[in-house]
């Protein structure tokens, strides 16, 4: 048995002054002074303590045609422990021609054995048939409630009317659908204009995906979601045009359920003017956006209306992977870095606004309940799973890039004064890492939901 003490738990009901038991990978108690007698004892005083934190959107072991991710399951789960999180849900991607069953095996094995955190995994959907339709109800036994769709990449994206069927397909089991909002057509005509006129550096990627490519598509979701009488999921928010249109549906009585990243409350567009190829660094879809797109996702986050905050954890070397786009800005792969960061960046962004219990629910409790998890995930309750985080908000530190995790040679968020830091992560009642440094163990384990 383990059993935390001295701190201040982030509970369902509250704020609770408390100790909490682990053991055999439950929490078994909580209550004052709970007697420790031949248990390990972890002093938390001067900390709140969390359920562990859940990362709704990373991208790990990864090929996008051409190349693989820096960070596969082992490095990436090292990292995001080190950071606090204990569950991430990535995305098993069904083949053109492939099944969905095949798709969840393949990601399992990746996973099996070397994550360090517990994982989950949405379906991307990318070939809708009737073969699709019939596995439906095998990958619902399977434990997966939660399903990704795009709107936007050639080899992935599916139609209009398919995304309709598959929103009425996943409807009586309750699952939820994802989507990459951006209007692919357009993005694709974009860049051949763009190609096409010798216009290949790093600043035109953004002039490729501007704000309404975001927004004609997040408009196109939700009309979906209404005739098809469903809630959707608009993932990685980027755009204040796009907010607008979420607010529009929701006043039609729809319920849209919004993500956004850490990247697009901190960094804006400016960092794609960077002298000689850093702009590299910051290529990601959607891009960062204008300085006014920032401080309007900020105010919804405040406000209440940004319903998680994961990061599309997506790592690539900046030396030899995103050179492979040099010459051409099309050619740069997609993504940033940022599964390890993404507690310390939030508490230190908006701990002067957000409350720890708003925190809670932004870093874990409302992902584990769209994708349910919750109360097994996401909660400090009796019965639930022993997914713990011990919280030193008064710790300083600077992020950099030397001192991370992460298999990649670059973060977003170089000298980053952070402020907050996960002094103990138990994952399943283990002791996964210490003070941002991991322990020898893998304790993570598949999440049927």
């Amino acid at each position: 048995m383990t059993i935390v003490q001295n701190g201040t738990l982030v509970t369902p009901g509250g704020m609770l002054q408390a100790d909490l038991a682990m053991e055999d990978g439950k929490i078994t108690a909580i209550a004052p002074g709970l007697p420790a007698q031949g248990a390990t004892r972890v002093d938390a005083s001067g900390c709140w303590v969390f359920p562990g934190f859940l990362d709704g959107h990373t991208h790990l072991d990864l090929n996008n045609g051409v190349m693989n991710t820096a960070d596969d399951f082992a490095s990436g789960t090292t990292a995001a422990v080190c950071g606090g999180t204990t569950t991430i849900c990535d995305f098993a991607t069904q083949d053109k021609g492939g099944t969905l069953m095949d798709a969840l095996a393949a990601w399992k094995q990746k996973a099996a054995g070397v994550s360090r955190c517990n994982y989950a995994f949405h379906m991307a959907i990318t070939d809708w048939n009737e073969r699709t339709r019939a596995e439906l109800g095998a990958l619902r036994a399977a434990g997966v409630s939660s399903f990704k769709a795009y709107f936007a990449y050639d080899a992935l994206r599916v139609r209009d009317d398919e995304l309709l069927e598959i929103l009425e397909a996943i409807q009586p089991f309750g699952g939820i659908l994802g989507v990459h909002c951006e209007n692919g057509d357009v993005v694709n005509a974009m860049q051949r204009r763009a190609i096409a006129g010798g216009r290949t550096g790093v600043e035109n990627h953004p002039r490729t995906r501007p704000p309404e490519v975001e927004a004609e598509a997040i408009d196109r979701l939700c009309w979906l979601g209404r005739m098809a009488g469903m809630p959707v999921h608009v993932v990685h928010l980027s755009t204040a045009l796009g907010l607008d249109v979420i607010r529009a549906a929701r006043r039609r009585g729809q319920t849209v359920y919004a993500e956004t990243c850490p990247q697009y409350l901190l960094l804006d567009e400016s960092r794609y003017l960077l002298p000689g190829f850093e702009g590299a660094k910051y290529v990601m879809s959607p891009p960062l956006r204008s300085p006014n797109d920032v401080a309007a996702l900020r105010r919804a986050v405040e406000n209440g209306e940004i319903s998680t905050i994961s990061t599309d954890h997506c790592s690539f070397r900046f030396a030899d992977q995103k050179a492979f786009g040099r010459d051409d800005f099309t050619k740069i792969p997609n993504g940033a870095p940022g599964i390890e960061h993404r507690p310390a960046l939030m508490f230190s962004s908006f701990g002067g606004v957000l409350n720890a219990m708003q925190l809670c629910d932004l870093l874990s409790t409302n992902a584990a309940k769209l994708f349910g998890m919750y109360p097994r995930k996401g909660a400090l309750a009796v019965g639930s799973d022993a997914d713990v985080v011990v919280w030193d908000p008064g710790a300083q530190w600077t992020i950099t890039a030397q001192n991370q995790h992460q298999a990649v040679d670059y973060t977003p968020y170089e000298g980053f004064a952070a402020t907050g830091r996960a002094k103990y992560v138990f994952v399943n009642g283990i002791l996964a890492a210490e003070n941002g440094e991991p322990s020898r163990v893998c304790a993570g384990r598949y999440v049927a939901r």
